[in-house]
Formats: structure tokens, sequence, C-alpha cells
């Protein structure tokens, strides 16, 4: 299970809000050749997000904040859910894509800005990310906090990018 990201234009954004088929077309597009457009976090998405949340990130840039698809008012782990995931037309791997608005990622951008990796740790226990159930579930091995630490340098890139060139974000797992 992996984290991905793809900056899109505000153009391309409608586009995919109108046609979520298009923007698979286009992110599978972009994952498979040597695109600055796409990149991923890998394994290190939950744990990824469960960081940035407790340092109080306003919008969660890993999962996004907007929907593409309206999902049921059900517990996540219930049949239901269960059900309607598994029709659902557009599965991306793990569910239908997400994404984050040219403000909001923008926003993420500023806050990562100054962020370094000793502050994405700092105060972490990892038992903190094991009674949180945090996929992928390694954390009591050493070594696994500063494994993801070291995907920020990328994430900050990743952002600023994004946000100088004011494009929004599409966010899935697969």
């Amino acid at each position: 299970m992996n984290g991905n990201w793809l900056r899109v234009t505000p153009d391309e954004l409608e586009h995919a809000r109108n046609d979520l088929g298009w923007a698979y077309e286009l992110a599978r597009t972009e994952c498979d050749g040597d695109s600055v457009r796409w990149t991923t976090t890998g394994k290190a998405w939950n744990a990824l997000d469960f960081l940035l949340d407790r340092l109080g990130f306003e919008a969660s840039l890993v999962l996004g904040e907007e929907s593409f698809v309206e999902l049921p008012d059900v517990e996540l782990d219930s049949d239901e859910m269960f059900d309607f995931l598994e029709n659902l037309e557009h599965d991306w791997g793990y569910g239908p894509p997400s994404y984050l608005t040219t403000v909001q990622v923008a926003a993420g951008a500023a806050r990562l800005a100054t962020l370094t990796e000793e502050d994405l740790l700092r105060g972490v226990d990892p038992a903190e990310l094991n009674r949180a159930d945090v996929y992928p579930g390694v954390w009591e091995r050493p070594g696994e906090l500063a494994w993801v630490a070291h995907h920020l340098p990328d994430v900050r890139a990743f952002f600023t990018a994004a946000a100088e060139n004011g494009d929004a974000v599409i966010c899935w797992l697969d």
C-alpha cells in the first residue's frame, strides 16, 4: 500500500472533477514516466499523515481533504463500506482519490518550508504509532521513524513546486 500525489493545474483539476476516468489515465501516464508532477511516499504514507497531524497540520496532505466521490456515511470497517468499495467505479487501488485545492497546497507548502526531520520526530514514541495502528505497523524496529522522516525533503520539494506553479494535488493509495 503506497501513498501517491499528482500535481495538476486548476484546469486539469476541473476536468478531473468531471471525468475521474480521464484523471486516472493521466495519473497512470505520469506515474509510468520520470514525471516531476508525480511522487510517492511509498509505505510511509500513514506514518507521515500521523506525524503531520500530530504537528497540527490543518489539511491532510497525504490523504487529501476534498472528495471526488461521495462516500456513504457508514463506519469505514463496516460491511456496507466494504460493499460500496467493492462496487466502486473509480477505485484507484484502495478506494477513490481525493485532492487538495491550490489554497490547501500553498498552506501545506508554507508549513513544510520550515519543518525539519527533527521537528517531525521530536517527542514521538514509536509506541504511539503502534497504539494508533499506523501502517505498516513496524514501529518497534530501530530506524523506522527515521525511514519516514527521510521522505520529508522530497515531500517539501514536491509541495513547494506545486505551490509555486499554482497546482492542486490529487492524492490516492494503491
